[in-house]
C-alpha cells in the first residue's frame, strides 16, 4: 500500500508540475501527516523537493495564519528519461526530465528506404551527445517507431518496432544491471499515449489519434488504456480501402485511405513535386491559390471520410489530428466536420470532438519518456542509482 501510494504521489507531480501538500491531500484522498511522510520519502530519494511557496505565489484567498502548506516538485533536472523516435525523414533523441520537461533534444537525417536497425547506431551517437556527466538518475528509455517503410520505388513495408531493434538499442546504449533496457512501440500509439496523458486529450478515456507522414496510422485509447493488436500491430488505418478502384497504394492495395488524404495525396492533387513541404500548399491555400485550395478541399473531404469511418467503429469521445494531418485539418476543418457528419451515425457524432495535436512534433518523444517513466513511478523508490 505504501509503494503505491508513492507512486500515486509521485505520477501526480509528474502529470500536474509543482503541487502543494494541500492540494495533494484533497486530489488522492490521502490525509495531510500520510501525503507529508510519502512527500519527504520522495525527497529523500531525490525524486522530488519540498519548498516554501513564494507569497506572490499564494492567492489572497488561500493565504491563512499559520504555516504555508509546502510544494511539492517534480527534480525534472537530477531524474531524467532517454526518449527517441525512428520517424520517415529523420531520427530524434531527448532527455526529457521527471515532470515531462524537455532538457535537450537532437536529430539527424533518416536515409529513405532504411531500416529501423540502421537508426540504431546514428541514435546513440546522439544519446552520447547529450550525456552531462553529472550524477542524475536515470529511469529508463523508450523508442517510438514509425510503423511503415517507403522505398524509393513508393514500396509500403511494415518495420515497426521489434525485439531485434530494442536488443540492438540496449547493447548500443549499455543496457544491463543497474540501467533498465529500452521499451519500444509503434509512433501513433505512443504519441496517443502523450496526447492523453499531457496534450489536448488530458482527461479523455476514448479517443482516436490519427499520424500522418508519409503515410496514415492510428493511436487508439480505449477506457483509458491503448489498444495495440497482436503484436502491436494494429491502427494501420491508411490501408483501409476507401476506393477498390482508386489509386494502386505502395502496399500493393487499391484504393487505401491514404493514397486520397494523406501528405502525397495533397502534393499530388496542387502539382507539388514529390517530397516538396505541403505547408507550402496549405500556405497558398490560405493566400486564395485556386488550386492550393481544390487540394486542400479534397484531401480534407476524404479525410473526413475516413474518420466517418472510424468513429463508427469506435465511437470516441475525441480524435485528434498529428503529424502532418495537424496542419492538413487545421486548414481543412470545415470540410472534415462537413464529411464527418454527412456520413457518421448520429450516436457517433453527436458528442464527437475533432482537434489538432497540442504536442505537435513532440508527441512521440514525450510519449516515449511516459514508457520509459512507468516503471519508477509504480515503484518510485526501487528507482536505479544514478547512472
Amino acid at each position: 500500500m505504501r509503494r503505491q501510494n508513492l507512486g500515486a504521489v509521485l505520477r501526480y507531480v509528474h502529470l500536474h508540475g509543482p503541487t502543494s501538500r494541500a492540494e495533494l491531500t484533497g486530489r488522492l484522498g490521502l490525509n495531510r501527516s500520510t501525503i507529508g511522510a510519502l512527500a519527504a520519502d520522495l525527497a529523500a530519494a531525490g525524486l522530488v523537493t519540498e519548498d516554501v511557496p513564494a507569497t506572490e505565489d499564494v492567492p489572497a484567498t488561500a493565504r491563512r495564519a499559520g504555516r504555508p502548506s509546502l510544494v511539492v516538485s517534480p527534480c525534472s533536472e537530477r531524474v531524467y528519461a532517454t526518449a527517441l523516435s525512428i520517424e520517415p525523414k529523420r531520427l530524434r533523441a531527448a532527455r526529457i526530465g521527471l515532470g515531462g520537461r524537455i532538457l535537450d533534444l537532437r536529430e539527424t537525417p533518416r536515409p529513405c528506404g532504411s531500416s529501423p536497425l540502421d537508426a540504431v547506431a546514428p541514435l546513440a551517437e546522439l544519446v552520447r551527445g547529450m550525456e552531462r556527466g553529472d550524477d542524475a538518475r536515470y529511469a529508463g528509455g523508450a523508442v517510438a517507431v514509425a510503423d511503415t517503410v517507403r522505398d524509393a520505388d513508393g514500396t509500403v513495408r511494415v518495420a515497426g518496432a521489434d525485439d531485434t531493434l530494442v536488443a540492438a538499442l540496449d547493447a548500443a546504449l549499455g543496457a544491463g544491471p543497474g540501467r533498465p533496457g529500452l521499451v519500444a512501440g509503434d509512433l501513433a500509439d505512443i504519441a496517443a499515449l502523450a496526447e492523453h496523458t499531457r496534450g489536448v486529450a488530458t482527461g479523455v478515456d476514448d479517443l482516436l489519434y490519427l499520424h500522418g507522414d508519409r503515410g496514415l496510422s492510428a493511436g487508439m485509447v480505449t477506457g483509458g488504456s491503448l489498444v495495440v493488436g497482436h503484436g502491436g500491430r494494429s491502427g494501420k488505418v491508411g490501408h483501409m480501402v476507401v476506393d477498390p478502384a482508386g489509386r494502386r497504394c505502395g502496399c500493393g492495395s487499391r484504393g487505401c485511405w491514404e493514397t486520397e488524404a494523406g501528405t502525397d495525396a495533397l502534393l499530388r492533387r496542387a502539382g507539388a513535386a514529390p517530397g516538396a513541404s505541403p505547408l507550402a500548399v496549405l500556405r497558398a491555400a490560405a493566400l486564395g491559390d485556386a488550386v492550393a485550395r481544390d487540394a486542400l478541399h479534397g484531401v480534407a473531404d476524404w479525410l473526413g471520410f475516413g474518420v466517418a469511418n472510424l468513429v463508427n467503429v469506435f465511437n470516441p469521445d475525441l480524435v485528434v489530428f498529428g503529424g502532418t494531418l495537424r496542419e492538413i485539418y487545421a486548414a481543412g476543418a470545415g470540410t472534415v466536420r462537413s464529411r464527418l457528419d454527412s456520413m457518421a451515425l448520429p450516436a457517433s457524432r453527436e458528442h464527437l470532438q475533432l482537434r489538432a495535436s497540442s504536442l505537435g512534433a513532440d508527441a512521440p518523444l514525450i510519449g516515449a519518456a511516459e514508457l520509459a517513466f512507468d516503471a519508477l513511478l509504480a515503484d518510485p523508490l526501487s528507482a536505479p542509482s544514478p547512472q
